[in-house]
């Protein structure tokens, strides 16, 4: 198990991907555990109402927010109540960091230094059947302009193509990012890691 750095490496503050973001205090190294994401560990079945729920409050509001990670088959971790700071950290097509579940905790780990100021990202592995309802504004030069995980991007690609496709022979026509109201999601998949 790992332990809660001795160091805090990181502090909350203004982000230009999205509203709030995590950022080094200081140089961290390549593969340190930076911080615990902590929350509620409910059911699947919960997390599929409380996202529904949100996604009903989006098209309502035009926002929403979900801080939903994988913890396993059975349970997730919804890190929106309470004290937890690592929900502020953003999507990045090109991340510093990877989540991992470690003896059923959350750890967001270094994947590279990563500078003093530098803002810790990583990718939030949504599944390529929604791509249109997460536009991505990373901004990173390898940006793919939605959140999917990496592994899927050929995937998203065929798919954007044959939308254009579409779109060029008079099937649709495009109003915006995706012509609706889209929730605001920040959670994903972590990977295991060994202890």
């Amino acid at each position: 198990m790992p332990k809660a750095p001795t160091k805090r490496y990181w502090t909350v503050r203004s982000s230009s991907i999205h509203n709030r973001g995590i950022f080094a205090r200081r140089e961290i190294p390549n593969d340190v555990p930076i911080i615990e994401y902590i929350g509620e560990k409910i059911t699947k079945a919960e997390s599929t109402r409380r996202a529904e729920a949100l996604v009903d409050k989006a098209k309502k509001t035009g926002g929403a927010a979900v801080y939903v990670f994988t913890l396993n088959q059975r349970h997730d971790v919804d890190g929106a109540k309470g004290r937890n700071p690592a929900r502020y950290i953003n999507h990045s097509c090109a991340p510093n960091c990877e989540a991992y579940v470690i003896r059923g905790r959350i750890w967001i780990y270094s994947i590279r230094e990563i500078k003093a100021g530098e803002e810790l990202t990583y990718n939030y592995g949504f599944d390529v059947d929604t791509w249109d309802d997460h536009p991505c504004c990373c901004g990173a030069e390898r940006c793919v302009g939605f959140i999917v995980e990496e592994k899927q991007w050929p995937k998203l690609l065929r798919k954007m193509e044959k939308l254009e496709r579409d779109v060029k022979n008079g099937k649709f026509k495009v109003n915006g990012a995706n012509g609706h109201a889209t929730p605001l999601v920040n959670g994903t998949r972590a990977k295991k890691k060994s202890a």
